[in-house]
């Protein structure tokens, strides 16, 4: 928790409860939206509001600590794993999303063919299709 602590004062930020229980969260459940985060963080500390856990995952986004991933059709979800190039798998039936290392193993996916003059920063590489459960699970 020490480590959590340090990283939230480096960024600028406040030990704060909430902040503490979403990284909680975040640790056991990488990938969760909102209202997941919302239900784990009141189960950890009690009472606290959806619109503290959208300050709280903004405020870390801002700060470089957790990283916002959007497939699309999915509500915004957050991960705690930043800055290591990794890509994800979504499932189109159950929405389940797993990390996969890069596919080129370094950044070279950020040097676009055309940068059309953009500064690029980021690249986002999402594979879409069926997780290994609902593969073998029969239409219902």
């Amino acid at each position: 928790m020490r480590d959590v602590e340090d990283r939230l004062r480096a960024g600028g930020l406040r030990v704060t409860k909430p902040r503490l229980a979403v990284w909680e969260e975040l640790v056991e459940r990488p990938h969760a939206d909102v209202e997941e985060l919302a239900t784990g963080v009141r189960r950890r500390i009690g009472a606290v509001s959806t619109q503290a856990i959208y300050d709280v995952v903004h405020a870390l986004t801002d700060a470089g600590l957790l990283r916002r991933v959007e497939p699309a059709g999915s509500p915004a979800r957050f991960e705690i794993e930043t800055g290591d190039n990794h890509h994800h798998l979504v499932c189109r039936a159950c929405a389940a999303i797993v990390d996969v290392p890069c596919a080129i193993g370094t950044a070279p996916c950020l040097e676009a063919r055309s940068d059309e003059g953009y500064a690029i920063d980021e690249a986002e590489v999402t594979y879409w299709g069926l997780c290994a459960s609902c593969r073998t699970t029969p239409p219902g």
